[in-house]
């Protein structure tokens, strides 16, 4: 392999012309461990600057960032900024890039040049201190006038808050992957199923769980203390103020370890503008599922003179995260009932990949259009199809006649500028054992022995299929740059995206192009998947035709996209 330390130098003899003329923007940031209260109980958590989350960095697109991060903490620490654009070296993953974590007692400073706008967010990438408070939101305003306009423009911030510390949590699944399970199903259960659909038909539906030693209540890890906005409780109830009439905008960061959402305002329909920190055509909906690590913009105007409840239900619907839209403070709208909790199937768990949508036929794929499955013709499809065929993870309860936002929905608000196909296809295969609370990328955990990085040429253009072989959903994250789903748009309109949530059981396909050469971390953004080994890294480099692996040449054309994100 040629090193990739000339095209680094390269791309900095560039960037230095335009940093030297830049408006630079400073902030601090001190990382400290401090008591906290959130849930009524008095317990030490990571605080930046004193409070969870950090505060909300601001900055104009082509400042150059510069950053000092203060570790008052007794272990090392780092900072990851999530969506960026930038030198390998600033991304803040240790061991990765040429970047070394923060030691104790001691300041890093990051300086790098703003290249894009919109909404992101940072959070620590060392062990488990994200869990524990290490996070905040992160938005950078265009340089010349806003694509869109609003009269206000309100963060959004996502959270999962445990009494518990982020480590004990991870050393509780992994002495019990159901440990934090209430609503596994008993026997109970078993004996109504009996009555009610005959012993072999029962039967049938609970062997094969017990085979695989998994729960079709298994839609979530850890059950967690409370949800915030904003690092508020639902009781202390973080509201944004508008007039009616206005457009208030407001930038959704799932910034959660673990918690995926569906989240809607009732009485409001919601006009989303961003996905990933990345303009799209305006679509409006009346919800839309959360994966841990997005982000989606969106568009709302409030015409009545009352309040309105933002409310992020967690899928496993053992919570709400609560904020108001209100005219004046102290205002709160109506607490929606919960919806009910799905339960996982058999086509969750891959068992019917041959089946409908759920993986196309190369001769399918070659035409995207034929397969563009909104929230509607969905819904249709699985009311013909058997309950054990229907997809429990797909089902949000989503009321009759209301949009739920759909993967397939977004469409770049410009063009892509690279339209060539993909030269060959990488094949990431989500894997793991429930049992044991081992999660792995292509049979392998991170580091382990026959763990080999994803090599990519600089320039290429490459498929990746992410190819979900187990019963949890994963959003899945690459460091440094944006993928292009495979969701059957037009190939100028396929929209960007930095973290893909992959449905239990299904195929999604992405395009890249290896355009920032360095090393990036890549990896599922649940955090104790990751902790447990669901990481690999992806490096960018000239190489030798003999270095890279051999493999099929890409297809013109793949629609294995799935929409159940």
């Amino acid at each position: 392999m040629k090193q990739f330390t000339r095209w680094l130098i390269a791309i900095s003899a560039v960037l230095l012309p335009f940093s030297a003329i830049a408006d630079v923007t400073e902030y601090t940031l001190v990382i400290d461990r401090e008591p906290v209260n959130i849930t009524g109980k008095t317990v030490e958590r990571i605080t930046i600057n004193g409070g969870i989350p950090g505060p909300i960095l601001e900055f104009t697109e082509g400042d150059e960032a510069v950053i000092h991060v203060v570790n008052k903490l007794d272990e090392p620490t780092s900072v990851h900024w999530h969506g960026l654009l930038l030198p390998p070296e600033m991304d803040g993953v240790p061991g990765l890039g040429g970047y070394e974590a923060i030691k104790a007692g001691e300041t890093f400073t990051y300086r790098f040049t703003l290249r894009q706008n919109g909404t992101y967010w940072y959070h620590a990438h060392s062990g488990t201190q994200e869990q524990d408070g290490h996070y905040g939101a992160l938005v950078i305003y265009p340089k010349d006038e806003p694509v869109v306009q609003a009269d206000r423009d309100y963060v959004v911030l996502l959270s999962d808050f445990s009494n518990e510390i982020g480590q004990q949590i991870f050393n509780n699944l992994k002495k019990s992957p159901h440990y934090y399970n209430y609503s596994q199903r008993t026997v109970g259960d078993f004996f109504s199923e009996v009555r009610e659909q005959g012993l072999a038909s029962a039967w049938q539906d609970v062997r094969p769980w017990g085979e695989m030693r998994m729960s079709p209540t298994d839609l979530a890890d850890v059950r967690y203390d409370a949800f915030l906005v904003n690092g508020q409780t639902n009781e202390q109830n973080w509201t944004g103020l508008f007039k009616p009439g206005e457009r208030v905008r407001l930038r959704f960061i799932n910034a959660s370890a673990m918690s995926m959402y569906d989240v809607r305002i009732p009485g409001l329909q919601m006009t989303v503008i961003q996905a990933d920190g990345q303009y799209i055509e305006p679509v409006t909906v009346d919800e839309f599922r959360f994966a841990v690590a997005e982000t989606y913009d969106v568009i709302v105007t409030p015409e009545a003179d009352q309040a309105y409840t933002i409310a992020a239900e967690s899928i496993d619907r053992t919570g709400f995260a609560l904020g108001t839209l209100a005219p004046r403070t102290g205002m709160k709208g109506m607490v929606p009932a919960h919806r009910p909790r799905s339960l996982l199937t058999m086509a969750d768990m891959g068992h019917d990949m041959d089946h409908g949508d759920h993986q196309m036929s190369q001769t399918d794929s070659m035409d995207h259009s034929g397969h563009d499955m909104h929230g509607d013709d969905h819904q249709a499809m699985q009311e013909d199809e058997p309950a054990e065929m229907q997809s429990g993870w797909a089902d949000a309860s989503t009321p009759e006649g209301h949009k739920a936002l759909q993967y397939s929905d977004l469409r770049s608000l410009g063009t892509q500028d690279d339209l060539r196909p993909a030269e060959r296809e990488i094949v990431v295969k989500l894997g793991g054992t429930m049992e044991r609370f081992i999660w792995t990328l292509n049979g392998h955990k991170y580091g382990d022995p026959g763990f080999e990085p994803i090599k990519l040429n600089y320039g290429e253009r490459v498929r990746l299929i992410f190819k979900n072989e187990t019963m949890m959903a994963h959003p899945m994250h690459l460091h440094g740059m944006f993928v292009q789903l495979e969701n059957g748009q037009p190939g100028e309109k396929l929209p960007n995206k930095h973290t893909v949530n992959v449905a239990p059981g299904t195929e999604y396909s992405v395009l890249l192009t290896a355009d920032e050469p360095g090393e990036w971390a890549f990896h599922c953004h649940l955090l104790y998947h990751m902790s447990a080994g669901m990481m690999s890294s992806v490096v960018v480099a000239e190489y030798d035709e003999d270095d890279l692996p051999a493999a099929p040449p890409a297809l013109q054309e793949m629609g294995g996209h799935h929409d159940h994100h």
